[in-house]
């Protein structure tokens, strides 16, 4: 196998900070691992300055991955998956979706997308659901990840941007309220952009578990909240209490720059601390504490300034849109949103969980953000896909519907899946098994037999990160170039490559290039005008502006820039210049100095949105009044526990990669399942116990951990496994009404010994940890 040529600067496979790496080809001198195609190097870039986590060091590993995917593979009679010529398996494919289509209507073929994909493959996944396939039936995996957030931006500001602005700007915080996130195992490099709130004793972390994060809150660093599970609405509702009752509210920004204020107060009205502690568990003083550290930080208060961060922990739940809104809600009633130094801004999980909800895959978009029932938005992207705008289908369901509906009367008889392994990551999973189970067709699209993968009907192998070109979108709504750096093995191929075969086999005219650049040239003029606007972006000037320096550029980006004639995106008219602007982000902005990388008139890219005003017609950002439901399925005499998922620092989403790499899966081999002492003695499962945890959708079974970093009350367990460890077994498909997100955080179990008898017996031997 032979690399492409010398290192190359791109990016990790993982996570959305998407931290900076070099590859450079591996060699005998190179220390590299026999039979590894590249070596890692961490590269400055101002996500990870010039950091990586374990999986980020060990990312080579994944791309010769003992049981890699580099051939087709048919089931066939005999009910086996064996290898097959690309022709005969793309034939067989396109051949059962026509005969599904014709006997069924286009309705009867689905698709799945990833929130790993480029924004490239990204693209030309919605475009060739709605253009080939005709079919409305298209979601991906980050309505599991960014729904909610997304919703609850939409509304207030009229832009779903994770963070609007550079990650680094909260590095001169004296303040940040982070909720929901583990950040120190889940992008450990980002812990260092909040370092300066810690040293001020300004970190709040709000999290059941004393998670790695929630210890960084220490004493003298900050505060950790520890919420009973599925409050943390309620914990917001009583910071904003606090603000309203003690008149800490920028009362001058609410005026100017928001609407629905007094709504919101009202409704606030009801949380004063007391009420709310016996809801959420956190004393009433505490959270009187944190609401006056806020808002001491607060620029309105002469503070160096404050940001309110969400993560997955508070936005997978039925009430995921409420708790983001709320949060929002209280980052305006101190003033923080569309100030330099000061924000509000979601963590996003995915690798591009940005850019893959900003270009075709969500069920109601197409590229730039656009929404699919408006008729100016179908007849641009109509236009540049040369088609008649009324042959594009409508809206289609979200994930959680749309895998409920495959292969039940009137629903999918045929889904095509592309990075993403729903089996393992979507929830109550024994239905999704069946529901594939039902299909007609099942085609995967992967780079190793995924769970999901050795389910199907047709495999097809895929090439990966560094093994292909392209763009991502990483939590800052920076575009970065992802770049080719060794050959892909055997017969795998591009997402793009496929897409465009499967296209002229079912006999479209709609052109399907398969070159990255000339795919983005095209997502670039389709998105031009929208929300997520990228016409100014290209791959020649993105290569250009990094080797000038610079870091990628944000969205939006359009053709023409409208700073020289008009208010700016990135300037703030009420706060610091833009002298002040630039130093905080550092020279990859391009705030507004030309620079060497673009000509005069070309657009510098907005690295912060919202200065001189929201995307709302009229320009103020909405507050919008909520309240506390509690969780869909709570604790019961049946199942009196609270259990809660989240990620371990080794493993990364579904396990697909990591649990490829034997230096992570050394550190990490099994699922387990977290409980506190007084909780294991009650249900006698003893501390490396075997414990079986049952819900209303399905049972699975764990090694006990005693620890008294959770509540008594609850139980963890990590998300990366199948079987009969695959904690998504057990948790509920319910969703949020707004966004459609599933409630993965928090569900009700039973917790008992797997082997009773056993479990019992090594109770009475063990003592509690101090």
């Amino acid at each position: 196998m032979t690399t492409v040529g010398a290192a190359v600067a791109t990016h990790c496979p993982y996570c959305a900070l998407q931290c900076g790496m070099d590859l450079a080809p591996a060699g005998p001198a190179s220390g590299s691992r026999a039979g590894l195609p590249v070596t890692v190097t961490p590269r400055q870039f101002p996500t990870n300055g010039g950091g990586l986590c374990q999986k980020g060091w060990t990312s080579a590993t994944v791309l010769r991955a003992t049981d890699r995917l580099t051939t087709p593979l048919v089931r066939g009679a005999d009910g086996a998956l064996a290898p097959a010529p690309w022709d005969d398996a793309l034939d067989r494919v396109a051949a059962r979706l026509e005969g599904l289509a014709v006997e069924h209507g286009p309705e009867a073929v689905a698709v799945f997308g990833g929130g790993g994909l480029t924004n490239e493959k990204a693209y030309a996944l919605g475009k060739f659901a709605r253009t080939v396939l005709r079919t409305p039936n298209i979601d991906y995996n980050g309505r599991f990840c960014m729904s909610s957030a997304a919703a609850a931006g939409n509304r207030a500001f009229g832009l779903d941007r994770g963070l609007p602005f550079p990650v680094t700007d909260l590095a001169g915080a004296g303040a940040i309220l982070l909720l929901g996130s583990n950040a120190a195992e889940t992008m450990p490099p980002f812990v260092q952009h909040i370092a300066g709130a810690r040293a001020g004793g300004g970190l709040v972390v709000v999290d059941p578990r004393r998670s790695a994060t929630a210890r960084l809150a220490g004493p003298g660093e900050g505060v950790h909240l520890q919420p009973v599970p599925g409050t943390d609405l309620v914990v917001l509702l009583a910071l904003l209490h606090v603000l309203v009752a003690e008149r800490l509210v920028d009362r001058e920004y609410v005026a100017r720059r928001t609407t629905g204020f007094d709504d919101v107060a009202r409704s606030a009205a009801a949380w004063w601390p007391e009420r709310a502690e016996t809801v959420c568990g956190v004393p009433a003083e505490e959270l009187r504490r944190v609401a006056r550290l806020l808002a001491a930080a607060s620029p309105s208060r002469g503070g160096r300034g404050a940001y309110v961060l969400t993560g997955r922990g508070v936005e997978q739940s039925a009430q995921g849109t409420a708790t983001v809104t709320a949060a929002i809600d209280l980052a305006l009633a101190l003033g923080l949103p569309g100030r330099v130094g000061s924000g509000y801004g979601c963590l996003t999980g995915q690798g591009n969980g940005q850019g893959g909800r900003e270009h075709g895959q969500k069920c109601d978009q197409l590229p730039g953000y656009r929404k699919i029932d408006d008729p100016a938005a179908r007849a641009h992207v109509a236009g540049v896909w040369g088609v008649d705008p009324g042959t594009l289908p409508g809206p289609g369901v979200p994930a959680v519907e749309l895998l409920t509906s495959l292969g039940a009367p009137g629903g999918p008889r045929a889904l095509l899946v592309h990075g993403s392994n729903v089996v393992v990551s979507a929830p109550n999973a024994d239905r999704v098994r069946e529901r594939l189970a039902a299909l007609d067709l099942l085609v995967v699209c992967d780079v190793v037999p995924s769970e999901t993968a050795l389910l199907a009907d047709v495999v097809l192998p895929t090439t990966q990160w560094a093994e292909e070109e392209g763009t991502m979108t990483n939590l800052e709504g920076r575009v970065i170039r992802r770049r080719r750096a060794a050959d892909p093995p055997g017969e795998a191929r591009s997402e793009l490559w496929i897409l465009a075969e499967l296209a002229r086999r079912l006999g479209s005219d709609v052109a399907f290039p398969t070159d990255p650049a000339v795919v983005f040239d095209e997502l670039a003029r389709a998105s031009a005008g929208g929300v997520a606007d990228y016409s100014g972006l290209s791959h020649a000037r993105l290569d250009a502006h990094d080797a000038a320096g610079g870091a990628g550029l944000y969205w939006p980006c359009p053709a023409a820039t409208p700073e020289l004639s008009g208010p700016r995106a990135g300037s703030d008219g009420s706060g610091p210049d833009d002298s002040e602007a630039r130093k905080l982000s550092g020279p990859h902005a391009g705030f507004r100095d030309p620079g060497p990388d673009r000509s005069p008139g070309e657009h510098p890219g907005t690295p912060r949105v919202f200065l001189d005003r929201f995307a709302t017609p009229d320009g103020r950002a909405r507050m919008v009044a909520v309240d506390h439901a509690g969780p869909s399925d709570d604790v019961r005499p049946d199942a009196p526990t609270y259990l809660v998922t989240g990620r371990v620092l080794q493993h990364y989403q579904s396990g697909a990669q990591t649990h490829r790499v034997p230096e992570l899966e050394r550190l990490v081999p099994e699922p387990y399942v977290e409980l506190h002492p007084l909780l294991g003695l009650r249900v006698g499962v003893g501390d490396g116990a075997r414990a079986r945890l049952t819900s209303a959708r399905g049972v699975v079974e764990a090694t006990a951990r005693w620890t008294d970093a959770v509540r008594p009350d609850t139980v963890f367990m990590p998300f990366h496994w199948s079987g009969a460890g695959s904690v998504n077994r057990l948790t509920t498909d319910a969703v949020d009404p707004v966004s459609a997100m599933p409630e993965f955080k928090v569900c009700a179990v039973s917790v008992t010994p797997a082997v009773p008898d056993l479990a019992a017996t090594a109770v009475e031997t063990l003592e509690v940890p101090a």
